[in-house]
């Protein structure tokens, strides 16, 4: 498999795998917009030279719209190999590259996010081991930091203090979300939506800037819904999803 990188030169014409489409799909319209920005802070994706979801999207830790203190070291914001392209060797390509690439530019490793036990959006945490990966940090309920580094002696990564304190978040529910992923552009409207219709208290909080996300309650800035305080849910959820959620507290 060849293996592309998006730039600016190429962004309008190549499709993003998480998200065939045209341009003019919301979906795609959002996610290419936040890629254009990101590129020159150095963010790099990577794609197998096929339709469907095969690619690995990392940046300078430094750049990364997360609550993590990484300085010198790599995030992966996401590596997805799916469906047919599965069992086919193509994480450890992309990934492969990425260290490579990482080493080329002098960082000290690779950071990404994950979880106690394999969940959606998440890294899964046994592959991760498996590349070499460990845990540096945690924070409840469930997320892990993982780094991998290429030295020893090399200072380990964690979380920043924000995603410890929920004390001040207002009661009900409140979401905050990025347009880091494409499908946050089609559900977070129909959740919002939802709510309306059932009388339920929702605060939409969309995370526009990297201090915005450096500083987030939740180490998953992508999508996190919370409710009094508590996580409820870090996946994109559907509609039937949400129902159950809403359900559960009375909606």
């Amino acid at each position: 498999m060849e293996l592309i990188q998006l730039t600016h030169d190429n962004i309008e014409q190549e499709h993003i795998c998480c998200a065939i489409s045209n341009n003019k799909d919301i979906q795609v319209m959002s996610k290419k917009n936040w890629l254009k920005e990101m590129l020159d802070e150095g963010l790099v994706f990577l794609k197998g030279d096929v339709r469907g979801k095969c690619f690995i999207e990392y940046i300078p830790a430094e750049y990364a719209w997360a609550p993590i203190e990484a300085n010198g070291y790599m995030y992966i914001d996401c590596l997805w190999v799916s469906g047919q392209f599965k069992g086919h060797g193509y994480s450890t390509l992309l990934l492969d590259r990425c260290i490579e690439d990482s080493k080329e530019k002098g960082k000290k490793g690779l950071v990404i996010l994950s979880s106690k036990k394999k969940l959606s959006f998440l890294s899964d945490p046994g592959y991760m081991k498996h590349k070499g990966f460990q845990t540096s940090d945690t924070a409840a309920p469930y997320f892990e930091l993982m780094y991998l580094p290429f030295g020893k002696g090399t200072d380990k990564p964690c979380f920043r203090s924000t995603v410890h304190k929920h004390e001040d978040m207002p009661k009900g529910f409140v979401l905050y979300y990025t347009n880091q992923c494409p499908f946050t552009a089609k559900y977070v409207p129909v959740l919002e939506a939802m709510a309306q219709s059932r009388g339920a208290n929702l605060q939409v909080i969309q995370i526009q800037s990297r201090e915005q996300a450096q500083n987030a309650a939740s180490p998953f800035t992508t999508f996190s819904l919370f409710y009094d305080g508590g996580l409820a849910a870090h996946e994109i959820l559907s509609e039937k999803k949400f129902d159950k959620i809403l359900a559960s507290k009375g909606f």
